[in-house]
């Protein structure tokens, strides 16, 4: 499925959401949910792709595999988190959608915490060197 498909499935969705949303408030939201869960479904196979190239390029720049793995957990909360708040926004939850972007970032900052301490241990190596 391509981009166009999606753009499709997304027009369609807000088109019959306009028009349940006066009917039946529970039917509009269901329909948004169930939209975005199909769009983020397609996408995700997309994902798989550039998760290997990712882990391919890391390999091949003889990176740690710890490394390479923690990077692509932390690209897939972030979007996990991005599309938990986005439905949440539209089922008008504004406060519950942004105690979950902050539940990402805090989840991504841990995950980042052994990264940055071999960065600061780099850095540390190097200016001791000079």
């Amino acid at each position: 499925m391509d981009i166009i498909q999606i753009v499709i499935i997304g027009i369609i969705a807000s088109i019959l959401y306009i028009i349940l949303k006066d009917i039946n408030a529970s039917y509009a939201f269901l329909l948004v949910v169930i939209t975005g869960i199909m769009i983020f479904l397609v996408v995700i196979k997309e994902i798989g792709a550039i998760f290997r190239l990712i882990e391919s390029l890391g390999t091949k720049a003889n990176v740690d595999g710890m490394y390479m793995k923690t990077i692509l957990k932390i690209i897939g909360i972030a979007y996990i988190a991005e599309l938990g708040a986005n439905l949440t926004k539209d089922a008008g939850l504004a406060s519950v959608a942004a105690k979950i972007e902050m539940a990402g970032k805090i989840f991504i900052l841990l995950l980042a915490i052994p990264i940055i301490s071999a960065l600061a241990e780099a850095i540390m190596r190097f200016v001791s060197s000079v």
